[in-house]
């Protein structure tokens, strides 16, 4: 069920989603959260699309704000919400809000959104593109408990990623930093295979890639080892070879969906490590509402350390090579 509602209020809003539960005749209210999506036009579609999908796992009220930037001062002064209702199987798992907001309403869309908030239930803020320079002091994302961006939507991704580091606050995470989820379980699942302590790194993938720089950056960050950056045509991450004292191990993934995992000694394996949408991304974060302390130590570690390290070859600051560690340490990160 669909209510479209021009020139509108949170007011209206509220009521005319009361009134779409009773019509379609479920009057109570079984979501966990409430998913803030900030996007425009162009974007409103797919991310929309996606949060639908990801609310079949996390039934939730999704507010999706469409910013409409005014073209001239008369029609800055022309304020005006529009809003579509969906309830039912036109929302989703959940109740869905479309919000445009027009003219002087764009500076005040915490204003529209706070009194559409489910009560007593957590806030998640979204944007698929444009995040603001900080999230957590944005109007919007001030609301949320979790804040969710994605550097690889940004015109200079790894530049982003510094950005992100230098305004990192308990609660802020990255769709890069989740593409790699299945990346780190596979490494520490290998490392768990073999007792032995690794001493270098590769990671090879398409350049400017902000997953491939986060998975290279906690792999340094966790092990302590030098960590080299290789560049590959893709897609994505392509493969990380690690070498320790027992031989090298490995994980090739050329075509972005079945990979090779090498350990010596063993046969080469086959496992499968598909490239995940959107959908998926958004509800692993939605799993968890708090702080990941794994992704902060990361972001931490820098881009600028990590490519300092690889150009030092693996040469400690007195010329040595560096002691090598331990595979606990990257099995317990993987597990946080």
């Amino acid at each position: 069920m669909k209510i479209d509602l021009t020139d509108t209020t949170s007011s209206k809003i509220n009521k005319a989603l009361v009134q779409g539960r009773r019509a379609i005749g479920s009057p109570s209210v079984g979501m966990v959260l409430t998913l803030v999506v900030v996007t425009d036009e162009e974007n409103a579609y797919d991310a929309l699309k996606a949060a639908s999908d990801a609310s079949r796992e996390h039934p939730s009220r999704m507010l999706v704000v469409v910013k409409r930037p005014s073209r001239s001062p008369r029609d800055r002064a022309n304020a005006r919400l529009d809003a579509e209702v969906r309830v039912g199987e036109d929302a989703g798992i959940g109740e869905t809000v479309v919000l445009r907001l027009y003219g002087e309403v764009i500076d005040h869309a915490q204003s529209v959104v706070l009194p559409l908030l489910l009560p007593d239930a957590p806030v998640v803020a979204w944007w698929p593109v444009d995040a603001p320079a900080n999230p957590a002091k944005d109007p919007l994302g001030a609301l949320a408990q979790r804040r969710v961006t994605d550097s690889f939507a940004a015109q200079n991704p790894v530049e982003e990623l510094k950005k992100r580091a230098s305004v990192y606050t308990p609660g802020d995470t990255d769709l890069a930093w989740s593409r790699i989820t299945p990346w780190r379980s596979m490494l520490a699942a290998a490392l768990d295979q073999v007792t032995c302590k690794v001493s270098s790194v590769e990671v090879e993938g398409e350049q400017d890639n902000p997953s491939c720089e986060l998975l290279a950056m906690w792999l340094a960050d966790r092990l302590g080892v030098p960590v080299r950056r290789a560049v590959s045509k893709g897609p994505g991450l392509t493969a990380v070879r690690m070498e320790t004292t027992c031989g090298p191990v490995a994980i090739d993934r050329a075509d972005g969906s079945l990979a090779t995992l090498s350990i010596e000694g063993q046969p080469d394996r086959a496992v499968a490590l598909n490239r995940r949408d959107t959908a998926e991304l958004i509800a692993e974060e939605l799993r968890r509402l708090d702080p990941d302390d794994t992704y902060a130590a990361t972001l931490r570690f820098g881009v600028d350390r990590l490519r300092e390290a690889s150009a030092d070859a693996g040469q400690g600051k007195d010329g040595a090579a560096p002691a090598p560690v331990k595979k606990t340490a990257a099995r317990k990160a993987a597990s946080k």
